[in-house]
């Protein structure tokens, strides 16, 4: 006759584990088995060289949106039972509904994940009603202090929460099957059976089991999928409940302290807090830490409670470290409530040979994945690094954002920024595109050709793809993608698709030469969307209402940009010199645009700027077009009657909404223009000071969007010559009468200092 002991624990409870693991020792049973996915079994021998935080991932191949984790921590229960049983020699297998069936199983009636507070966490439910905010302090203080075994307590506590309750759904199929397979484990003759399993379900599986065909009539005809599964790395930010995981905990890294620390947690808790602040630099004191003990054990007693918990160790933290500074709580919240820990799984773990090839180049590009955000700087002229920025590329095209790009520090095309941070989904990512290659290059590539030969893929999302594919170095999906995009460029009449994909080909024709990479043709593509692009402007800028002149001045705007690139040499390392054979089946286009570019007139830029030339001319425009091609025709030497043409929009003539947006669109580049430009501030001053009052009212949402979009210091500078020009009756000019007096006694100081520092002398 089999001997059964049911174990109810809380999820991810470090008083649950430690009870659980000395109840082990005591019963030495011959069987476990642990609430999961019983196709895991197979996967129990590699636990004890896993290192936790790790889960359990079971998916259905061609189908990421099925799938499912089972997250253990170091101070999980189920995760104790398993290193026990792996320890003792003892057979642990898996005793919950099959992920085969639980990933057919579309229905959601709450179960432990999803479900009710009670179900999801009974112990913390009692626990609240008992009037404790911290479940992990109800157990120490009710349960592991009394003198009788916890789980019998546990067992009779559940047993009354669940009186009258009739299980239905997916929570009676899992019982069931929790039942079935401890029906199996006493067939084989097991003598000592321990089974694991969250407290619900206790009352279920205690005491005499119902017939087995009811619990088989129950499971008969249940949906099926064939489901894979492995060990992945977990984090504690996932662990925490507000990342999305529903039977998660909030504060992973100090439950992992009091299952780490049993002696002494208080002090040695605030001990490593004040090593936190020090390493930031905050002057945290070795009194501040016995003060900070002394106050957390205070409020302790005032509560009631036999030893200080989170809420009063954060708040002594609070008080006495911290002083008050509630970014210095955050600070500990983030690196030492949650934690920052990341789980590691061994070469022996079930992969994918697309994660094998990251896993590999990983450790080759010495890139080792962390669960917080890590700053990375990559310097584009290094092999290394450079081999580091085709990596980070190539995996954004298989949608594992590990990197993110960002804003690099220092100029030049060479360097790149980038912010890392692994998350759990990475793996999932890189599983759901195995079958696109073996290795990252190659399913990168294959993603690259499948992206370009999609129906619904936009001009714009093409020209991306193009740039990325140069970013990546997948030179053999380039091909592919170059004529989807030619083809796709040649049919699209929409002038402003056009002009939406024209920057990321310039930059792709542009920064693949830095990086050394070839894009063969894309210098033929760029010039023909460009002459397109100057063909359709004319129309496309005819009878716009405010909101379509606003969005068609962002892609000029764009547009502008990047044709001043294609007349710019790059910043970063020389490209190499293609040979002959390459110049030849590139049908010598490269050269060509580099002969344009340095003939007269037949330039990319002088064809664009011709066409907004003969735009700007016209006297049908909105008003905030008009004004942006003037100002952009003047920055680039273009105009000598700029003040002219400000003067006539803003005449009598026209109406003051007009002359606004006029203004806007001419100011958008920066208000620098007007404080070096007399005439110009002077037109614009005039022009305000001459409107009526109910007129400058309706004006001035669009003056101040215009104005409030200038730095300080031009806001400033333009304040300081207005008011210039209200003393001394000019126009606020750089010149003159308009000019601040400068007390030369008093900056002779500092113009002496000066040119000490720059090494000259004054005579």
């Amino acid at each position: 006759m089999s001997a059964v002991s049911v174990l109810g624990v809380r999820h991810h409870g470090p008083g649950s584990a430690r009870a659980l693991r000395r109840e082990l020792e005591r019963l030495r049973p011959d069987a476990i088995l642990v609430e999961g996915p019983p196709e895991a079994d197979a996967l129990v021998a590699l636990a004890p060289d896993l290192e936790p935080p790790v889960a359990l991932l079971a998916h259905v191949p061609g189908a990421p949106a099925r799938a499912a984790f089972w997250p253990f921590a170091q101070f999980s229960p189920e995760w104790q039972a398993i290193l026990y049983g792996a320890a003792a020699g003892v057979p642990v297998r898996f005793c919950d509904l099959p992920a085969a069936h639980s990933l057919a199983d579309d229905e959601d009636d709450g179960d432990e994940e999803t479900g009710d507070g009670l179900r999801a966490d009974p112990i913390g439910a009692l626990a609240a009603a008992a009037g404790h905010d911290d479940p992990e302090r109800w157990w120490e203080d009710v349960v592991e202090h009394r003198g009788d075994t916890p789980f019998e307590v546990i067992a009779e506590a559940m047993a009354a929460v669940r009186e009258g309750h009739v299980p239905a759904g997916r929570e009676a199929r899992r019982e069931a099957y929790m039942r079935k397979a401890l029906r199996a484990a006493i067939k084989e003759g097991f003598g000592t059976i321990a089974v694991v399993c969250g407290a619900w379900h206790v009352p279920a599986l205690a005491g005499p089991l119902p017939p087995a065909a009811a619990d088989n009539a129950l499971l008969r005809g249940m949906p099926k999928v064939k489901a894979e599964l492995t060990w992945v790395p977990w984090t504690y930010g996932r662990l925490a409940s507000w990342s999305g995981y529903g039977a998660g905990i909030t504060s992973p890294g100090w439950y992992h302290h009091l299952f780490t620390a049993p002696d002494r947690p208080v002090e040695r808790w605030l001990t490593e807090a004040a090593a936190v602040l020090r390493e930031e630099g905050l002057p945290v004191s070795s009194a501040h830490v016995i003060e900070s003990v002394r106050l957390a054990a205070t409020l302790a007693g005032l509560r009631g409670r036999p030893l200080a918990g989170l809420g009063e160790v954060t708040e002594a933290a609070r008080a006495v470290l911290c002083e008050g500074d509630d970014l210095a709580v955050e600070l500990i919240q983030r690196r030492m409530v949650v934690g920052d820990r990341l789980g590691h799984v061994t070469d022996g773990t079930p992969m994918v040979p697309l994660q094998r090839d990251l896993r590999e180049q990983r450790r080759r590009l010495k890139l080792r994945p962390e669960a917080l955000d890590r700053e990375l700087d990559l310097d584009l002229r290094k092999p290394l690094d450079l081999e580091r920025s085709h990596l980070l590329h190539r995996l954004r095209l298989l949608e594992v954002g590990w990197g993110t790009p960002g804003q690099a520090r220092g100029k030049g095309t060479f360097r790149e920024s980038w912010t890392l941070q692994w998350r759990p989904e990475h793996d999932l990512a890189l599983i759901e595109h195995a079958a696109l290659g073996t290795t990252v290059a190659a399913a990168a590539a294959r993603r690259a050709r499948d992206l370009a030969g999609a129906a619904s893929a936009a001009l714009a999302d093409l020209t991306a793809l193009v740039e990325q594919c140069l970013l990546a170095d997948l030179p053999q999906a380039l091909p592919g993608v170059l004529a989807a995009l030619s083809a796709k460029a040649a049919l699209d009449t929409d002038v402003t698709h056009l002009m939406a994909a024209l920057p990321a080909m310039v930059r792709a024709h542009r920064y693949g030469d830095v990086r050394g990479t070839s894009a063969e043709g894309l210098a033929v593509i760029v010039r023909s969307m460009l002459d397109r692009i100057c063909v359709g402007l004319p129309v496309a800028v005819t009878a716009l209402d405010d909101d379509a002149a606003a969005e068609l001045l962002k892609h000029v705007d764009a547009v502008h940009a990047a044709v001043a690139l294609l007349a710019e040499p790059p910043t970063g390392p020389p490209p190499p010199e293609a040979p002959p054979a390459a110049a030849d089946a590139a049908g010598g286009s490269d050269a060509a645009e580099a002969a344009d570019e340095g003939g007269a007139g037949g330039s990319p830029r002088a064809r664009w700027l011709g066409t907004l030339r003969g735009i700007a001319d016209r006297q049908d425009l909105h008003g905030l077009i008009e004004g942006r091609l003037t100002r952009l025709l003047l920055d680039c030497g273009e105009l000598a009657d700029a003040g002219d043409r400000m003067s006539r929009a803003m005449s009598r003539g026209q109406t003051p909404v007009r002359a606004a947006a006029w203004v806007e669109g001419f100011l958008s580049g920066g208000g620098l223009l007007l404080v070096h430009d007399p005439r110009l501030l002077g037109l614009v001053d005039a022009w305000l000071t001459a409107l009526p009052a109910d007129q400058f009212t309706d004006v001035l949402p669009l003056l101040r969007r215009t104005f409030g979009g200038f730095a300080v210091p031009e806001r400033r500078a333009l304040g300081e010559r207005v008011s210039a020009a209200g003393r001394t009756g000019g126009t606020g000019g750089t010149g003159g009468a308009d000019e601040p007096h400068i007390d030369e006694r008093r900056a002779a100081g500092a113009v002496a200092t000066v040119l000490a520092i720059i090494g000259r002398d004054r005579g």
